[in-house]
């Protein structure tokens, strides 16, 4: 990278270590929304993006891959994808000017152990980037499967690893026709050393780097942001916009900035009279925003390959209020402890399963009536790595809720508390709350801060 916009970035847009944990408030409330401008300051042109996107792919192939590969006892591990129809690993790690695998992409990672590291090749008709050196000519051997087959034949690796998974989406990526094609081309002896890369796929979208959480906290900070600005007389007109039109307002405010969103923003409204519904499977209705109304925004953007997903509450204000009820703002800090249960319980080696029922448990005996439903997030908003509940599977998730929480991994941190509000005749709403954390393997922290008061409307 050229040295000023390296610099540049680092001025701009990347707080040291030290800096995280001493300057990063552990709450989210209206006055640390940041103006948007130096907010939009943060926002690369696409050439340095790609310049960051590729240091740290050079970064986590170089460190994360054999650091997997040697945890998981894995000698190869072959990745094949074709264009359009990636294996979610594979889109991962090709260059950020590569949007696409090309024709048939095929990597090869293979471990020569700990002196001479992990060799990277492509056989591909051409290399992926600096990354991956391409290892067929197809004017020697035109049959590209039958190149793969010589090349593990010359190496003769005791488990490859390829990437089938029936618990793991995402660790599912090879086809039934790649692999299909990749046993018919290998002989018996080199067919029966072939495992699952399941580990190794969710071990590597899952991980994250020094490099990545240097940064991923002023993402988080963007997203805030333009929450915030959403909850706000930017965006509404009570009496007169609807939840659809804040939908709408937070999809063109994504695109002018610059970033792109990995889901349509969901606004909703719980209003006294109406009660609490905990049937998350249909949409929101859409309906005009009115004084009274208890405001929820479910929102995430997609920037530097790396995701966000929070939740945040605001309430508008009637005539002659001046701030929230009480009892809606005794409701968020239920949430908010709701959130401190969960996040004590996270502890490396332990399931997301066990972690969901000690954190149930504990709720209960604190008398909160709570649904947790965590999951992993990076290169993918719902990413890879264990679950901590679905809201419909509160008694844990076979499979994926028993995989093992791993060090340096993030998580949106997503749950509600329903609780009866005075003011509302007791009706009970839900505090829905999520925000995104890292868990560096003793001790969960949010990557900026987390929402401790409603936002309100009109801003005084």
């Amino acid at each position: 990278m050229r040295l000023a916009v390296w610099l540049l970035v680092v001025f701009l847009f990347v707080p040291s270590v030290q800096a995280q944990s001493a300057d990063i408030p552990d709450s989210y409330t209206p006055e640390h929304s940041a103006p948007m401008d130096p907010v939009e300051s943060i926002v690369l042109p696409m050439r340095e993006r790609a310049e960051i996107i590729n240091r740290w792919l050079e970064t986590r192939l170089d460190e994360v891959v054999p650091m997997l590969m040697r945890r998981e006892n894995i000698d190869m591990w072959v990745i094949s994808a074709r264009e359009y129809n990636e294996d979610p690993v594979i889109r991962s790690m090709l260059p950020a000017t590569w949007q696409a695998a090309r024709r048939r992409t095929i990597l090869v990672f293979h471990d020569r152990g700990p002196d001479e590291g992990v060799d990277r090749l492509a056989i591909a008709r051409y290399d992926v980037g600096r990354f991956f050196q391409t290892a067929w000519d197809k004017s020697e051997q035109p049959d590209q499967w039958a190149r793969l087959a010589s090349l593990i034949e010359d190496r003769d690796p005791e488990r490859i690893a390829v990437n089938r998974s029936e618990m793991f989406a995402l660790a599912d990526g090879m086809t039934d026709t790649e692999f299909g094609q990749m046993q018919e081309a290998l002989s018996p002896t080199y067919r029966d050393r072939i495992v699952s890369g399941q580990k190794l796929a969710v071990g590597w979208l899952e991980t994250r780097t020094e490099e990545e959480m240097q940064v991923y906290p002023q993402i988080v900070r963007l997203a805030h942001a333009i929450i915030a600005d959403g909850l706000s007389g930017q965006a509404i007109q009570p009496g007169v916009t609807t939840t659809e039109d804040v939908q709408w307002w937070y999809r063109d405010r994504i695109r002018e900035l610059g970033v792109t969103a990995w889901f349509h923003p969901s606004v909703s409204i719980q209003r006294q009279g109406t009660g609490a519904d905990n049937d998350f499977s249909s949409d929101e209705a859409t309906a005009t925003i009115e004084p009274g109304d208890l405001l929820h925004v479910d929102f995430g953007i997609t920037y530097l390959r790396l995701n966000t997903d929070t939740q945040q509450h605001a309430y508008v204000l009637r005539p002659g209020e001046s701030a929230a009820p009480e009892g809606l703002s005794e409701a968020l800090r239920v949430g908010n402890r709701l959130q401190d249960l969960l996040t004590r319980e996270m502890t490396s080696g332990r399931t997301g399963n066990e972690v969901l029922e000690a954190t149930l448990a504990a709720a209960k005996e604190e008398g909160i009536d709570a649904t947790v439903y965590t999951h992993p997030i990076g290169y993918h908003g719902h990413g890879a790595g264990p679950l901590i509940g679905l809201w419909d599977q509160q008694g844990g998730v076979p499979g994926r809720g028993d995989h093992p929480l791993y060090p340096n991994t993030a998580y949106s941190i997503e749950l509600n508390a329903q609780v009866a509000i005075p003011e509302w005749d007791n009706q009970k709403i839900r505090i829905m709350l999520e925000e995104d954390a890292f868990f560096d393997g003793n001790s969960v922290r949010y990557l900026d801060g987390r929402q401790t008061e409603l936002y309100v409307l009109p801003r005084h």
